[in-house]
């Protein structure tokens, strides 16, 4: 796809210095609230960071440098910035360089991709910046997160299926699903969903081509992986995500996967109902007038990344930024624009003709507007919350107990600037609580007396926790030593962390260090008076 190249390069332009003073000013308000230092919005992004930095340092894939853990959800997103360390030094704002390279990337694809559909800049421009805001990619970009290049990739991908006769765009779309796997497995919905459509119009090479192309890289990783920790997928893949097991359990999954995580899940209402819906209305109109194969193939973008929402929604997480489902919504925007090319071009006419699918479209817009609401507040007292949570945290533990056995249950920032062992209670960093977390299974009385021996047998010293994440089950050998407490809490958990003297012998010494350590002016220390 060729594209209007004068079009496409203003519309690149435009859209470029738009997005970019946008992100530019968020960053300048965020900095001006942590002592003048970048922070990430999502404690996530230190989890990257700190399996990067292990694995170009000391040759070790984990989120410490003693053993191995699967923590990362993008094994390739993390390779990466684990070269780029080994290349640059360790600087925490490598993602955030990388981010901004693809951002550019991004906006230039769809400069392409939709200059082939509309005749003037102005247009052209319009859908490049729904798309971005659609997706809520201006938060993406400043989290640090993989996001960005999987939503890169998908951009290609769908570009360069257009025009699959042309050759470059024939690597280019095989590049890309190579790749997409590997930066999010939330791709094999994707992969399935895109080979499944092939099939329905008798593409079988197309459909087995995109199968073995997306889930050969899949296969190598879980056969890496599970070498050295006896599960197939990451530990976040793992904790967070839903399965369907045929087992006595069965009714039950089936429920959770059907009714709570679809038609019960209010996010997937303000994420993917109402494209969806316009999705089919399109599909339904095509229905009276058009062969079956020739519905599929007039609607084939339509059909896959509504059957994507679906399925994302279904068997992975629709929260969180919404970062999860970014890719997802950019393709709705690339799929849906072109099928409102007159609303466009012809806005008055258009909205007298098509006053259910205005109706429509004016909700998604809401919709966009409402996500941007959520990043502007997230991205303006996002860093300060980490920097007010987990920087402190890990500032403390840096300083009295940087070599030292933790427990913890949000474990990026302190495992990034520390050189700790960890038990991570989340599962996300320590395959021994894995078991305990999987299919988001919640804490027991099992998992209290293993975290109880556990911790003992292995001369554990201090635990930071979230309390509510244990749900009553903390261990009773544990000594609460003191709270943290900030204000306004948006980009954490929950406003409280709480610090316990897992070592008894460590009790005192843990208090006295606790009162020395000089915390940021805004959080509030409460020392726990011992019974």
């Amino acid at each position: 796809m060729m594209g209007n190249p004068k079009f496409a390069v203003k519309g690149f332009l435009i859209s470029t210095v738009v997005f970019t003073v946008i992100c530019s000013v968020y960053f300048l308000i965020s900095v001006s609230k942590t002592d003048g230092q970048y922070i990430y919005p999502i404690d996530d992004a230190y989890i990257h960071l700190a399996i990067a930095k292990n694995f170009a340092l000391y040759d070790v894939w984990g989120v410490t440098k003693y053993q191995f853990s699967s923590t990362s959800s993008s094994p390739l997103f993390t390779y990466v910035i684990s070269v780029l360390i080994s290349l640059f030094g360790n600087d925490d704002h490598l993602p955030l360089y990388f981010n901004v390279v693809f951002g550019f990337a991004i906006i230039y694809v769809l400069s392409r991709y939709f200059s082939e559909i509309f005749s003037g800049s102005k247009n052209i421009v319009i859908s490049i910046l729904f798309t971005l805001f659609f997706s809520v990619l201006h938060l993406q970009v400043l989290s640090g997160m993989e996001h960005v290049f999987h939503v890169f990739l998908l951009v290609l991908n769908i570009y360069c299926l257009s025009t699959l006769q042309n050759k470059y765009s024939l690597a280019g779309f095989y590049l890309s699903l190579l790749l997409m796997g590997v930066v999010r497995f939330e791709s094999m919905f994707y992969f399935v969903i895109l080979a499944f459509v092939f099939a329905l119009i008798k593409k079988w090479r197309e459909a087995l081509l995109v199968l073995l192309t997306g889930f050969i890289p899949i296969m190598l990783f879980c056969w890496f992986n599970y070498q050295h920790d006896g599960y197939l997928f990451p530990n976040s893949v793992m904790v967070k995500g839903t399965t369907l097991s045929l087992d006595s359990n069965l009714p039950i999954h089936l429920k959770t996967i059907f009714l709570d995580n679809l038609l019960f899940n209010v996010s997937f209402y303000k994420i993917g109902f109402f494209p969806i819906l316009l999705s089919v209305i399109f599909v339904m109109r095509d229905y009276k007038t058009k062969s079956f194969h020739e519905i599929i193939r007039s609607n084939f973008l339509l059909i896959v990344i509504s059957l994507l929402m679906i399925c994302h929604s279904m068997f992975a997480d629709l929260k969180g930024l919404f970062r999860y489902e970014a890719y997802i919504l950019t393709g709705f925007s690339m799929a849906l624009i072109p099928k409102l090319k007159g609303l466009f071009e012809n806005f008055r006419s258009y909205i007298k003709r098509e006053k259910l699918i205005t109706g429509i479209v004016l909700i998604n817009i809401f919709i966009l507007m409402y996500k941007c609401s959520f990043a502007h507040k997230m991205l303006e007292n996002g860093g300060k919350n980490i920097y007010e949570q987990q920087m402190q945290s890990a500032k403390f533990l840096h300083t009295y107990y940087n070599e030292s056995k933790i427990v913890a249950n949000d474990i990026g920032a302190i495992s990034y600037f520390t050189n700790i062992h960890l038990l991570d209670t989340a599962g996300l960093g320590s395959v021994e609580t894995i078991r305990f977390n999987k299919n988001k299974r919640s804490p027991d009385a099992e998992f209290e007396d293993f975290l109880s021996r556990y911790t003992i047998n292995n001369r554990y010293d201090i635990a930071i926790i979230y309390d509510a994440w244990l749900q009553n089950h903390i261990p009773k050998n544990w000594k609460k030593v003191a709270e943290l407490k900030i204000q306004n809490p948006i980009a954490v958990a929950r406003e409280k962390v709480s610090i316990y003297a897992v070592d008894q012998n460590n009790l005192k010494k843990l208090k006295e260090n606790i009162r020395s350590f000089k915390w940021d002016r805004n959080v509030e220390v409460t020392i726990v008076a011992q019974p």
